[in-house]
C-alpha cells in the first residue's frame, strides 16, 4: 500500500514497493471505476492488481494505491489446468478402454453366433444355435435362426425326397419304352407286333407327359405372382358335369356316384374342375366293384366346403398326414397305379385359392378328402343391403 498527498509525495508506503510498484504504474486515481477494474502488472515473474483512489482526511486530499499480489493464483490457475487436462486426458483413455472392453464383452456372444452360423451348411442342417447359453437380449434371435434352419431343413429333406422320387417315377416309363424297343429290335417282328409295341410306348409317352404336365401345374401354382381368375358359380350344376362324365367309367364297375348339396363356389372354375377331377379319379381307382362315391357341397358363413366321400380301402393313420406330399403312395399296392400327384396337385389349388384340404380315413371303410373355399368377402355397402 501507499499514501501520496497531492502534489505526489510519498506519505507512507509497503518497505520497497517503491523497488517493483512505482506510483506511474497504478492507474489514474480520478477514474472512480478502476477500483472495480483492477489493473494486471507484472514485473519479475509477479503478477499485481493495481487500484488506485482519492481519499480526504483531515481536509486533505490523498492518493491511496493499493497493489495484491496475484502470482500465487496465477500459479494455482496453472496448476490447475494441468491438472484438469491431465485428469481429463486420463479420462478419455479410461473410458475409451473400458469401452472397448465393455464393447467387445457385449460383442462376444454376437461373434459366437456368428461362428455358430459359419458352420451351418447344406450338410450340416440339422444344427441349432440354441438360446440356452446367449444374453437374453440375443434369445429372440437365437429362436428366430432356429426356427429359420428348421424350415430350410425341412424344405432341403422334402427337395431331396422329391428329386429322388422323380427320379424313380421317371424311370419306370423310360425303362419300359427302352426295354419295349431293344426287344423288337432283336429279331424281325410282324406288323401286328410292332403295332403293340408301338402302343404301349405311345402310352408310356402319355404318363410322362402326364406326370410332365403335372409338375409344370405345381410350379407354376407356386409361383409368387400367380394370378387367379375367380368367379361366383353355382357348385351343383359344376359338380355334375364332372360327375357325370366319371359316371360312364364308373357304371362299368357298379360304382355309384351320387351329387348332395347345393350352394356358390368362390373360385377359378377350371381350377375348381380339376381338383374335383382327381378327387374322383382317386375315388374310383381305390374304390372296390360295387362301391359308392359321394359328393357333398355344403356353404357356410364364410367358406364352401366339397366333400368326395368313398368306400375304399381307406387309408391307415401313419399315413394321413404326408397324403398331399407329391409322389407319396402308402403302400406297394398303390405304386402300380397314379402317379401320386392328384392329391398333390389338389392342395396346390385350395392353396392358391386361400382355402384347405383335410383328409379323413378309416381302414376298409373309406376315404373323405373335403376342400375348403373361402367365401368371397362383401363390401360394406352389400353388407348394409343384407341388414336392411
Amino acid at each position: 500500500m501507499r499514501v501520496m498527498n497531492s502534489k505526489g509525495d510519498v506519505v507512507t508506503e509497503t518497505p520497497k514497493m517503491s523497488v517493483f510498484l512505482p506510483p506511474s504504474a497504478f492507474p489514474d486515481p480520478q477514474d472512480k471505476n478502476s477500483v472495480y477494474r483492477p489493473k494486471n502488472y507484472r514485473i519479475s515473474k509477479k503478477l499485481f492488481s493495481l487500484v488506485a483512489a482519492i481519499e480526504e482526511a483531515d481536509g486533505q486530499p490523498y492518493i491511496i494505491q493499493l497493489a495484491q499480489d496475484r502470482s500465487s493464483d496465477e500459479q494455482f490457475a496453472t496448476q490447475f489446468a494441468f491438472v484438469l487436462g491431465g485428469a481429463l486426458g486420463l479420462g478419455i483413455l479410461a473410458s475409451a478402454i473400458i469401452a472397448i472392453a465393455v464393447t467387445k464383452r457385449g460383442l462376444w456372444p454376437l461373434q459366437q453366433m456368428t461362428q455358430s452360423l459359419e458352420r451351418i451348411g447344406p450338410a450340416h442342417l440339422d444344427e441349432r444355435v440354441g438360446k440356452k447359453t446367449w444374453p437374453r437380449e440375443l434369445q429372440p434371435v437365437a429362436t428366430a435362426f432356429d426356427e429359420m434352419l428348421a424350415r430350410l431343413e425341412n424344405s432341403f429333406t422334402k427337395l431331396s425326397q422329391f428329386s429322388a422320387d422323380l427320379a424313380h417315377e421317371l424311370r419306370t416309363p423310360i425303362s419300359n419304352i427302352r426295354g419295349e424297343a431293344e426287344v423288337i429290335l432283336t429279331r424281325p417282328r410282324t406288323l401286328e407286333d410292332y403295332r403293340n409295341v408301338i402302343e404301349s410306348i405311345a402310352a408310356e409317352c402319355e404318363r410322362l407327359s402326364g406326370i410332365v404336365d403335372n409338375l409344370l401345374f405345381l410350379a407354376r401354382a407356386e409361383a409368387v405372382d400367380r394370378q387367379i381368375e375367380r368367379n361366383i358359380f353355382a357348385a351343383g350344376p359344376a359338380i355334375e358335369k364332372i360327375a357325370a362324365y366319371y359316371r360312364t367309367i364308373a357304371e362299368e364297375r357298379g360304382i355309384s356316384i351320387s351329387n348332395k348339396g347345393d350352394g356358390e363356389v368362390y373360385a377359378d372354375a377350371l381350377l375348381f374342375d380339376r381338383a374335383l377331377s382327381n378327387l374322383l379319379d382317386n375315388a374310383l381307382r381305390f374304390t372296390p366293384d360295387g362301391g359308392k362315391i359321394t359328393i357333398t357341397t355344403e356353404t357356410k358363413p364364410n367358406r364352401t366346403e366339397l366333400a368326395v366321400e368313398d368306400t375304399g380301402c381307406g387309408i391307415p393313420p401313419l399315413h394321413l398326414a404326408r397324403v398331399c406330399d407329391r409322389f407319396y403312395r402308402v403302400d406297394s399296392s398303390r405304386s402300380s397305379q397314379g402317379t401320386g400327384l392328384g392329391l398333390a396337385l389338389v392342395k396346390s389349388i385350395t392353396d392358391l385359392h386361400g382355402g384347405s384340404v383335410a383328409v379323413a380315413s378309416e381302414v376298409d371303410r373309406g376315404t373323405t378328402v373335403t376342400l375348403t373355399f373361402p367365401a368371397r368377402a362383401r363390401s360394406t355397402s352389400e353388407r348394409f343391403e343384407m341388414t336392411e
